[in-house]
This record gives C-alpha cells, sequence and structure tokens, in this order.
C-alpha cells in the first residue's frame, strides 16, 4: 500500500487527462469539463512533486 501513495500524484493526473479526452473523443467538450481536467492535471503534478520530496520509504 505505501507503493502506491508515491504514485498518487500521477493517479490524479492521469484521470486529468482522461476528463480531458474522453470528452474530446465523444464531441461535448464543454468550459467545465476543460477546467475540471486543467485542475486534475495542476494537482496531479504538484501532488507528485511534493509527495516525492516528503515521502521517506520505510
Amino acid at each position: 500500500m505505501n507503493g502506491v501513495v508515491k504514485y498518487l500524484g500521477v493517479f490524479v493526473l492521469l484521470i486529468g487527462v482522461a476528463v480531458l479526452a474522453v470528452p474530446a473523443l465523444i464531441g461535448g467538450v464543454t468550459n467545465t469539463l476543460l477546467l475540471v481536467g486543467l485542475a486534475l492535471i495542476i494537482l496531479g503534478y504538484l501532488g507528485h512533486i511534493l509527495i516525492n520530496k516528503y515521502y521517506v520509504e520505510e
């Protein structure tokens, strides 16, 4: 379980990419979906940096 925490930021980032990609493929892109996808990507990116900076593997 500790190994999953290390990659939590990457998982959030990939969810943000999916939020952007799925509506783009279907054709239902709205500003709300774009903002949610952007927020998830930024949070995932920053989370990945912060978790890896302070995460000490035991």
